[in-house]
């Protein structure tokens, strides 16, 4: 199967409408229905519902709209990487929502450089939600994120999972308490409530400061690892552990394609690290009992 028949029926898919993907693709309606009809042909399946006043997917036309992504991004990937191995220095690229490492990048990189693999790292900052999809794309070489996330084509290692707080504004109510509860919040407890409502609030702040700054003006309440309490300590705003919360999970996360000895030696220095900060953690809270912060998560 050719990619191109591969993405004018993407175009159309994400589309449904003839005409409007025939202007995204650059060429006229005729021969883009002429494409999706052979490609439906030597398919023998009917991927589209056409009426004169729709277009829509059939359950055939579903599955190939999920398995052409992957395919497409594979293809341009490949192009990615093999550009980048040409290119005279060759590194590392390593994906991160800035403020989202849980503290552990310095050493990771520290432990890296002395393994005899080593080779420059590059750090990409992006959105909490982008780094698998750079992965995929081969943009990056690696990354840092937080579960749960399309794994699809992905390989990862569970890092370690951290506790969450509430930041509140100091003069909040809420603020008088010692821990809180999501039920204080007004959350529910169905799987994926917490992580919308997290999604929710960080679109009313594009980045820690300013969401950090609108908590403090008593605007809203955010939801954020307990990392973020030593890194922003903030007079206006009172971070308060949010003990019925799940963990947010860190991962350290690479194409499944990849051969990448330097990948290799930096996944394991990141494991290594994790294990090390975890077995501290313990130790430290077995003298002084329960202390909120990094913790071991099964693999």
């Amino acid at each position: 199967m050719e990619s191109r028949p591969l993405r004018y029926f993407v175009a159309v898919a994400e589309e449904l409408n003839f005409a409007r993907a025939a202007e995204r693709l650059g060429i006229s309606p005729p021969p883009l229905s002429r494409a999706v009809r052979r490609l439906e042909s030597d398919l023998g399946a009917t991927l589209f519902e056409r009426t004169t006043h729709r277009v829509a997917l059939t359950p055939a036309g579903e599955v190939l709209l999920r398995e052409a992504r992957i395919a497409l991004d594979a293809l341009e990937a490949a192009g990615r990487r093999a550009r980048r191995a040409a290119a005279p220095q060759t590194g590392l690229v390593l994906a991160m929502k800035a403020d989202g490492d849980a503290g552990l990048l310095e050493p990771v990189l520290e432990r890296f450089a002395a393994d005899p693999a080593a080779v420059p790292v590059t750090v990409r900052l992006c959105d909490l939600r982008e780094a698998p999809a750079l992965l995929r794309r081969g943009e990056v070489d690696v990354a840092l994120t937080h579960a749960p996330y399309d794994r699809t084509g992905l390989d990862s290692e569970t890092l370690a999972g951290e506790t969450r707080v509430a930041a509140v504004a100091a003069g909040h109510p809420l603020a008088a308490r010692t821990r809180l509860t999501l039920d204080d919040l007004g959350l529910g407890r169905r799987e994926g409530d917490l992580e919308q409502y997290i999604d929710e609030v960080r679109r009313e702040g594009q980045d820690l400061a300013q969401l950090l700054t609108r908590v403090a003006l008593g605007e809203l309440i955010a939801v954020l690892p307990a990392s973020v309490t030593r890194s922003y300590p903030r007079p206006g705003v009172a971070y308060r552990p949010l003990v019925d919360a799940p963990p947010v999970v860190l991962t350290i996360a690479w194409p499944q394609q990849s051969r990448s000895r330097a990948t290799a030696a930096l996944v394991r220095a990141a494991t290594d690290v994790a294990a090390e900060r975890a077995a501290a953690a313990a130790t430290a809270r077995a003298g002084r009992g329960p202390a909120a912060g990094m913790q071991p998560v099964g693999r």
